[in-house]
């Protein structure tokens, strides 16, 4: 083997071998091969913060081959992302493999295509050591975070509980809406619209502004009245009519933040959705031969620079040109300047090649890229076009001392919006205006007043969440969408009508970190983290002193907390429904388990009567289920046999049961794939109706566990998780993780 290219996904693997030839060998490490330990907090604090790294379980197999490949190879060329994730990685990798960080060959690809791999392999670089400490800091921050709050809500809220830096700041700002929300008081306001005829007969509607002194808020259907009154028998005499054109100019190419904001409110797709897709388009699609095989289709999709290529701004332009023709094109190419904070170590997200049109290839997209691609293409070639021309006119009337207003546009040239166009792009009304003159009298037509009422602030969605959390400056590109998922998964947040909404675990938890750790849920201080970790990438700062800094304040507040805050202090709230226990009277509360939100009885354990419910809280009536024929004869009376429901799930029985016994188990499927083989994972009977799990495959493939195995995997090590049985507890089985997670299973709660 000559040449050796490590990259971190198997399908970017295939796409750049596709590329290169037989004289490279391509293979992936699928993420991150080091990592600081499961079991311990992995941090040296007392000796400068010395994190003490391990391989990562369920890896050996991976970085065997790798150190077996590397061997072989005359050139190793770390090719991992191109973000601080990345270059950590390269740097585990280089570690591994005993290759120097300045004499390491790293190359990095803002796209995945064959002209950007060539000329990356022709031109690799040393390990950037400040983008490796910049993130190395980072995950001794979080892990310093977690690994030492963690235990004071184990203590204080609940086992199985986690904290984050990041994560604790998501969910105050959750917490803190639904807040407003519930403080709100709506407050009546009116709106009154005239419909007025001009001296020609046609129609114009005008909104009542206010007098000469300016606006004025109708608050109420007496004052709104007052104003009819004083202008239902006077006519109405135009005093201005203005008329322009109005340019609009297109927004430039998406960002990591306004790509998830916009796919959200376009395409409705999720925050984890969304960056999945994307990196399939950014890693490669296969297009066939005519399209030249397996092409990245997109830029690398975690970026918050506006910035694009002289190249990519030429092909624009030349696409622009052909396909619109010239009066699409601006007079100048049109160049964005992203927020100071940014990080413009790559292009915003934009195609690759021109050349793949949408429409073209969308026979080899799955539908959800195809929309992605679609919505990231029409952004990129608009931000390159010409502005928009719209022909305004706005219309001033009076009436008895009140101002009257009305306003309309045509579009004259449709510019960037051939392709692009955002929702609320103008507060102009849509179509053209009758012509008036000024001192023109117009008569009334029809009065309409309309009572309105103020509305509560809107919960938070991923795109609001994520601007925000890009207005503030928490988090960067690469950590929005694990943001969400993190709050999500750990039940401090759930989503109701797609929208955010915090648990009484999150409410309460929240409650907690604000009084006792300001800091770490302060929005400008978390933001301020930030900021010191971009200066640590570009070398203006040390990790070191970052953490001393951080760490000095906050082992004064955990200790203060620990001696302060009980368990007896905290009391999580239930909700309580409508529905009566029929065993002892009591109304029924809400809980979570593992198969989402059920009613349980709140006299537990004198009392344990659950029911499950439905997605709209109410009971779910279980149905009995009639004895369905199997088509086979009992071996013992000749009769047939049937399925029936019982306690553990279906079994095969005698149709003449009682009177004969004769029963058979079936292997139930749980919906969870046998992690070590991929086959299906059968729920079974053992002796004294024990239930147990194995593998379809058994005892080919030797997997079975008396735990339940979970389609979840372990937010630590990513490997099953399960629930242990007769307990509300799930746990983590990898020796290296010690995860454990508190629920509430129907059949035990903790009330």
């Amino acid at each position: 083997m000559a040449k050796l290219v490590i990259v971190e996904s198997p399908s970017k693997a295939n796409t750049i071998k596709g590329y290169l030839g037989k004289n490279y060998e391509v293979v992936a490490s699928v993420g991150h091969v080091r990592d600081l330990p499961k079991s311990t907090l992995g941090v040296d604090i007392e000796n400068h913060f010395t994190p003490k790294y391990i391989n990562i379980r369920g890896k050996g197999d991976v970085i065997k081959a790798l150190k077996k490949d590397a061997k072989k190879a005359d050139d190793i060329f770390l090719a991992t992302d191109s973000d601080r994730e990345g270059e950590a990685i390269a740097w585990h990798l280089a570690t591994l493999l005993g290759i120097e960080a300045q004499q390491a060959k790293r190359v990095t690809f803002n796209e995945i295509t064959k002209k950007v791999v060539k000329d990356g392999i022709k031109n690799p670089r040393p390990i950037d050591m400040n983008l490796v400490n910049s993130q190395q800091t980072r995950r001794i921050l979080d892990r310093i975070v977690g690994y030492k709050l963690s235990p004071f809500l184990w203590k204080t809220v609940r086992s199985g509980l986690s904290a984050g830096r990041v994560q604790s700041v998501a969910t105050r700002i959750i917490v803190e809406r639904e807040k407003e929300i519930e403080k709100f008081v709506p407050e009546e306001y009116w709106s009154l619209l005239y419909t007025l005829i001009t001296q020609n007969k046609e129609e114009i509607k005008f909104k009542f502004y206010g007098d000469q002194n300016g606006k004025i808020a109708l608050k109420n259907e007496e004052e709104t009245q007052a104003v009819i009154e004083k202008t239902k028998n006077n006519p109405f005499s135009i005093t201005s009519v203005k008329k322009a054109v109005k340019h609009r100019s297109p927004q430039p190419p998406y960002i990591t933040s306004t790509l998830q904001q916009d796919a959200y409110n376009k395409l409705g797709f999720q925050s984890a959705r969304i960056m999945r897709v994307a990196q399939e388009l950014y890693e490669g699609i296969a297009l066939g031969k005519e399209n030249g095989g397996t092409q990245g289709l997109i830029t690398y999709m975690r970026t918050d620079s506006m910035r694009i290529s002289d190249e990519a701004a030429g092909a624009a332009e030349n696409y622009i040109r052909t396909v619109y023709g010239d009066d699409y094109y601006p007079d100048k190419r049109r160049v964005f300047k992203a927020k100071e904070d940014a990080q413009d170590a790559h292009e915003a997200i934009r195609p690759t090649s021109l050349a793949f049109e949408p429409a073209k290839i969308k026979k080899y997209l799955s539908q959800d890229q195809y929309k992605l691609y679609l919505l990231i293409w029409n952004r990129f070639l608009a931000s390159q076009m010409a502005d928009a021309l719209l022909d305004t006119m706005q219309i001033d009337a009076k009436n008895n001392g009140y101002l009257f207003k009305a306003s309309g546009y045509t579009v004259r040239f449709q510019g960037y919006q051939v392709l692009y166009k955002e929702e609320k792009e103008t507060d102009l009304d849509k179509g053209a205006l009758p012509a008036v003159q000024e001192k023109e009298s117009l008569t009334i037509k029809e009065i309409l007043p309309e009572q309105h009422f103020t509305e509560p602030p809107a919960r938070y969605n991923d795109a609001t969440l994520i601007r925000f959390l890009k207005e503030k400056g928490i988090g960067r590109p690469s950590t929005y969408t694990q943001i969400i998922t993190t709050i999500l998964s750990r039940g401090y947040v759930t989503r109701e009508k797609k929208a955010f909404k915090p648990t009484a675990l999150g409410e309460i938890t929240t409650q907690i970190m604000i009084e006792q750790f300001p800091e770490i849920v302060n929005y400008e201080f978390t933001a301020q983290m930030e900021n010191d970790l971009d200066e640590v990438e570009n070398g203006k700062a040390e990790g070191e002193k970052v953490l001393t800094h951080f760490y000095e304040r906050f082992e004064k507040e955990l200790e203060t907390a620990l001696q302060s805050v009980s368990k007896d202090d905290i009391e999580i709230p239930v909700e309580e429904t409508d529905i009566v226990c029929e065993k002892c009277g009591a109304k029924m509360v809400i809980k979570s388990g593992r198969f989402g939100k059920f009613a349980a009885c709140p006299r537990y354990p004198e009392c344990k009567n659950t029911k499950p419910l439905d997605q709209n809280g109410n009971p779910v009536v279980k149905e009995e289920k009639e004895p369905k024929p199997t088509g086979e004869k009992c071996e013992k009376c000749g009769a047939d046999m049937v399925i029936r429901a019982g306690r553990y799930g279906d079994f095969i029985a005698c149709s003449n049961y009682p009177t004969c016994k004769n029963t058979k188990q079936i292997a139930n499927e749980i919906g969870v794939p046998c992690p070590v083989c991929g086959g299906k994972i059968l729920l079974k009977h053992g002796k004294k109706r024990t239930v147990f799990y194995s593998c379809e495959h058994y005892p080919t493939c030797d997997f079975s566990s008396w735990d339940l195995p979970l389609a979840k995997s372990c937010p630590d090590c990513g490997q099953m998780l399960y629930m242990k049985k007769n307990k509300n507890l799930i746990v983590c089985k990898n020796k290296e993780c010690n995860y454990k997670e508190e629920t509430e299973t129907e059949s035990e709660q903790k009330i």
